[in-house]
């Protein structure tokens, strides 16, 4: 329970402090759509958000019945406070690259690298079907690779070696250098893993 209490004071934190901006500053700054005067709109992988402003609720557009994790809400509204669209996103680094995020390396490989290779490494094409059903683009790299734009201004790269009878898989995950500047360390791990968990759960549909 402590933890749900974490997210829900992160919630208020974060919503408490974009109240005082104004909507129209707020779109411009985060490329969040506004879908009428007091609503921004927000894409998150396989699905629409609405977002009221200023209470700052949330809305699946596609089934509003469905309830949206509370974890979900607050990566959404902390990259829309740290939002800059004059910040270049700069080269892809690694996850130990962004400052501060040695202390989460741990649960950033436990929460999103591990699973990847786990579900994915023997099976290539499974890996290739689900990024493309979540709106992954291709790259070139490893044996199979993904860059997935999770917000306007933040993308993602998944990288995956097939492994064999001699050699294990391997996968890495790799974010825009600007990530440290919008996102702390562990939303960053938690964001990379959520991506993981959804390409997990359509690998099973």
């Amino acid at each position: 329970m402590a933890r749900v209490d974490d997210y829900r004071a992160a919630y208020g934190l974060a919503a408490e402090k974009l109240a005082t901006q104004p909507f129209d500053e707020i779109c411009s700054r985060t490329g969040l759509t506004p879908i009428s005067a007091n609503r921004f709109q927000i894409r998150f992988l396989d699905r629409q958000y609405g977002i009221d402003y200023p209470g700052f609720r949330f809305e699946d557009l596609d089934a509003p019945e469905r309830e949206i994790p509370l974890q979900e809400q607050v990566l959404i509204l902390h990259y829309m406070v740290g939002a800059d669209p004059n910040r270049v996103p700069g080269d892809m680094i690694a996850y130990r690259e962004i400052p501060g995020a040695s202390f989460y390396f741990g649960p950033f490989v436990k929460r999103a690298v591990n699973p990847l290779k786990d579900v994915f490494g023997r099976d290539i094409a499974s890996f290739q079907r689900t990024c493309e059903a979540l709106g992954g683009t291709p790259i070139d790299a490893g044996d199979a690779a993904y860059q997935f734009q999770v917000f306007p201004q933040l993308g993602l790269q998944y990288i995956l070696w097939e492994g064999d009878e001699e050699f294990d898989a391997e996968a890495n995950i790799l974010f825009n250098e600007s990530t440290g500047d919008c996102l702390s360390p562990e939303d960053a791990a938690w964001l990379a893993g959520m991506v993981v968990y959804r390409l997990m759960a359509l690998s099973r549909a």
